[in-house]
């Protein structure tokens, strides 16, 4: 499989993840109809990839292959009718919002070294992909965004940790196709395990506790 051909079906997944999350978040935390579960799926799905394109100076993949836009309606029609099976939705959103945000966050790494940015804004953009249809989100549902949460148990650290290393493994020649799934792996790990043991990025001193 070519480095292309990866990345793109690393950049559906993300959307998949993502507009499940979203879906999943609207139907757990506000009184929405099908119309609003499915707005806010595919705002949390395809936001984040528009910005990044938006950034880069291009047309958003998403007004140029019809994929992105089915994948986001597929995701977001399964959470609507498959949601009365979930009984334990908190679960489910925090594992499709980790993936999200750890595919998403490689893809906009690798995107912006394609375009010819330098490490720094790389590492910069994959954080605002993995982070930025998820902040939509939650701003749409009058929410404090998860990535601005004292307590969001290290949700930008882990995309920056995925984009860091795409950046790294570019640096020295490695191919950037097989390097974003294992920088996707490091994200989706740590985001995880920061849930599992309720990992905090420190807080400003004399803050009040969480």
């Amino acid at each position: 499989m070519s480095t292309q051909n990866i990345i793109l079906l690393l950049d559906l997944m993300g959307i998949f993840a993502f507009a499940l999350d979203g879906a999943l978040t609207a139907i757990r935390t506000a009184r929405v109809d099908i119309v609003g579960v499915m707005a806010l799926g595919m705002v949390t799905a395809i936001g984040g990839g528009i910005i990044r394109d938006v950034l880069l100076g291009e047309t958003p993949a998403t007004f140029q292959d019809w994929r992105y836009l089915v994948t986001a309606l597929t995701g977001g029609t399964l959470a609507f009718f498959l949601s009365s099976q979930l009984t334990h939705l908190s679960k489910p959103i925090l594992l499709f919002d980790a993936a999200g945000l750890s595919l998403f966050a490689v893809i906009g790494a690798t995107k912006a070294l394609e375009f010819g940015f330098g490490p720094l804004q790389a590492v910069l953009l994959g954080v605002i992909t993995g982070v930025g249809g998820g902040t939509i989100r939650d701003v749409l549902l009058n929410r404090i965004p998860t990535v601005l949460s004292a307590n969001s148990h290290l949700y930008a650290i882990p995309a920056m940790l995925a984009a860091g290393i795409v950046v790294a493994a570019d640096l020295v020649g490695f191919s950037a196709g097989w390097i974003a799934i294992v920088g996707a792996l490091v994200c989706f790990g740590t985001r995880v395990l920061s849930l599992r043991y309720r990992w905090n990025a420190p807080s400003p001193p004399g803050a009040p506790p969480l």
